[in-house]
């Protein structure tokens, strides 16, 4: 039982499962930002938890912004983008 625990998921921390679908999700985001050619997807930064999906870092304009909330939100398996890029 103590096992099976140990790969379920809470509030706070995915499970095993959570956490691949995370990663793949992560990486499917990061590809489709790079494929963006009006991103610099090297100034994005992207973490995944339980589908919802958090963009961090900075961007150009507020357009670039809203582009890859856009890019990100059209991923398959994400739930949710939280926005916290900052125009520089």
């Amino acid at each position: 039982m103590a096992s099976a625990l140990g790969c379920a998921s809470t509030t706070k921390h995915a499970g095993t499962g959570e956490y691949v679908d995370d990663t793949a999700i992560t990486t499917k985001v990061k590809a489709a930002i790079l494929n963006e050619s009006t991103l610099k997807s090297a100034e994005i930064n992207v973490e995944t938890f339980k589908g919802m999906v958090q963009l961090s870092g900075f961007v150009s304009s507020a357009s670039n912004e809203s582009t890859a909330v856009k890019v990100a939100s059209g991923v398959e398996g994400v739930k949710s983008v939280k926005n916290d890029m900052r125009v520089k």
